[in-house]
C-alpha cells in the first residue's frame, strides 16, 4: 500500500480522495492554489502545498509545481481526481519516470480512449457495439458527404480528442455538412489544440447510459451496473440515476457482460466508465472515459462498493473487492449536481455562502467541499456539491430527493436547486420518461425554475 498520497485536484473530489485515504490509514498531501488557500481539504489534510496562483495553468495544470510538492513532501503517488490531469496519459509517464504511481489506469490506455477515432475502433474490436459512422477524421470534402449520407441526415459531428460537449455539432441536411465540419473543428482546435472531427449517425432521442468497469490491470474485471446521464444542458450532465428507468436485468447483464469482457481483454487497470447511447432496446458506444466520474456516487449507493478506495487498493497492486456474481444492486439512487449558477440562465455565481444547511436523514448524501463563509471562486467549475439520494425503490428515491431539496439552504449565491425542485415534481421525471434533448426542450418551454 502507498505511504503518502498527493491529491492532484481540488473541490469535492479532493475532499472525496482524502477521505477514502484516511479510510485506508494513508497520509495525504494537499495541493491548492492560491484562491484555494481556505479550502476543506486543504484544512484536512496531513499536508498542504501551494503550488501557484488561481489559473488553473499556473496552479492544478501545473506538472513540474506536482512534482516538486511529491518531492518535499515524500509522497510516493498521485491521485488526479477528474477532470485536470486526470485523463493526461503523458502525465501518467512522467510520474513513472520518477518513480511516483499514477492512481488510475495505465497511460496507453488513457491514450487509446482520449482519441475518440481510435476509441472507437477499439471498441469495435473489442465487440463493444458502436454508433454507425465514419472510421476515421473527415474534412468538409467528397468523402465526407458520402459518408454522411451513407449512414443518413442527421448526422453527428464530433471532435477526435473532444469531450465534454465541445467540438459537437449536428449536421440536419447535406447543406449544414461543410459548415458543421468547419464549425467542429474550430472548436476543437481551440478547446484540444486538435482540430479533427469525425462522423456519427445523429440518434433522435437516445437516452445516455454509462456502464460502471473496474479491472486489476491483470486480466480481471468486473461490471458495476449502468448510470443513466440523460439529463443534460449542453451535453453536461445534470441529473444522473441508478439503475436506469428503462433498462432490463437482462440488458444490464449483456451490455455489462460485454463491457467486463472488453476490459478483461484489454487488462484494464483501475476503473473507468464506457459510454453508450441507448435507443430502440440497442447500445451504441460513443466513449470510454478513464478516471472516476462525477455521478460516481450513485454506484456506491446501490453496490456498497467504495469505487474511490478501491481505485487505490488496485492501483497498488491489490485484488478486485468481488467477483461478479458477488455484485448486487440494491435500490435507487439519484444525484444533483448543485452548481453555482442561475437556475434559469446558469451564469456562473462566485461568491461568499452566507448559510449553508446540508439536507439529512436516512439515504441522504451530500459531497461537497463548501462550508458556511466559504467563499466559491471564479475561476474553476461552479459545482458547489453533489445531493445523492438512496432509496428501496425508485418512487421512494424520488420522494426523498423532493425532500432534501426542499431542505437545502444554500445562500449568499445564485444556485441550480430551484430547478431541481421543479424536475423532481415533473410527471416526465417522475415516470422515467426522458432522453438527453428533454431537459434543453423543457428548458426552453419557458421559467421552469421560477
Amino acid at each position: 500500500m502507498f505511504d503518502k498520497i498527493l491529491i492532484a485536484n481540488r473541490g469535492e473530489i479532493a475532499l472525496r480522495v482524502l477521505r477514502a485515504c484516511k479510510e485506508l490509514g494513508i497520509a495525504t498531501v494537499a495541493v491548492h492554489s492560491t484562491a484555494d488557500a481556505d479550502a476543506m481539504h486543504v484544512r484536512l489534510a496531513d499536508e498542504s502545498v501551494c503550488i501557484g496562483p488561481p489559473q488553473s495553468k499556473d496552479s492544478y495544470l501545473n506538472v513540474p509545481a506536482l512534482l516538486a510538492a511529491c518531492e518535499i513532501t515524500g509522497a510516493d503517488a498521485v491521485h488526479p481526481g477528474y477532470g485536470f490531469l486526470s485523463e493526461n496519459a503523458r502525465f501518467a509517464e512522467i510520474l513513472d519516470d520518477h518513480n511516483l504511481h499514477f492512481i488510475g489506469p495505465k497511460a496507453e490506455h488513457i491514450r487509446l480512449m482520449g482519441d475518440k477515432i481510435e476509441a472507437k475502433k477499439t471498441a469495435k474490436r473489442l465487440g463493444i457495439p458502436v454508433v454507425p459512422g465514419s472510421d476515421g477524421a473527415v474534412g468538409p470534402d467528397d468523402d465526407a458527404m458520402s459518408i454522411a449520407k451513407e449512414i443518413g441526415f442527421p448526422v453527428l459531428v464530433k471532435a477526435a480528442a473532444g469531450g465534454c460537449g465541445r467540438g459537437m455539432k449536428v449536421a440536419h441536411t447535406a447543406d449544414d455538412l461543410a459548415l458543421a465540419i468547419s464549425t467542429a473543428g474550430n472548436e476543437a482546435k481551440a478547446a484540444f489544440g486538435d482540430a479533427s472531427v469525425y462522423l456519427e449517425k445523429y440518434l433522435q432521442k437516445p437516452r445516455h447510459i454509462e456502464i460502471q468497469v473496474l479491472g486489476d490491470g491483470r486480466g480481471g474485471a468486473i461490471h458495476l451496473g449502468e448510470r443513466d446521464c440523460s439529463l443534460q444542458r449542453r451535453h453536461q450532465k445534470v441529473w444522473e440515476e441508478s439503475p436506469s428507468p428503462v433498462i432490463s436485468p437482462e440488458a444490464r447483464a449483456r451490455i455489462g457482460g460485454i463491457c467486463a469482457k472488453a476490459m478483461q481483454e484489454m487488462q484494464y487497470l483501475g476503473v473507468g466508465t464506457i459510454e453508450f447511447l441507448y435507443e430502440d432496446g440497442e447500445f451504441y458506444f460513443i466513449e470510454m472515459n478513464t478516471r472516476i466520474q462525477v455521478e460516481h456516487p450513485v454506484t456506491e449507493m446501490i453496490t456498497g462498493i467504495d469505487l474511490v478506495l478501491e481505485q487505490i487498493r488496485i492501483a497498488a497492486g491489490g485484488d478486485l473487492p468481488v467477483t461478479q456474481d458477488e455484485i448486487t444492486l440494491n435500490g435507487h439512487a439519484i444525484e444533483c449536481r448543485v452548481n453555482a449558477e442561475n437556475p434559469v440562465t446558469f451564469r456562473p455565481s462566485p461568491g461568499k455562502i452566507s448559510r449553508y444547511h446540508p439536507p439529512g436523514g436516512l439515504g441522504i448524501r451530500i459531497d461537497s467541499a463548501v462550508y458556511q463563509g466559504y467563499t466559491i471562486p471564479p475561476y474553476y467549475d461552479s459545482l458547489v456539491g453533489k445531493l445523492i439520494v438512496h432509496g428501496k425503490t425508485r418512487g421512494e428515491c424520488l420522494m426523498r430527493l423532493r425532500r432534501a431539496l426542499d431542505e437545502m439552504v444554500v445562500d449568499g449565491i445564485e444556485t441550480t436547486l430551484p430547478l431541481f425542485r421543479a424536475l423532481v415534481r415533473e410527471p416526465s421525471i417522475i415516470d422515467g420518461d426522458y432522453h438527453i434533448h428533454w431537459l434543453e426542450q423543457y428548458l426552453a418551454s419557458g421559467d421552469p425554475a421560477g
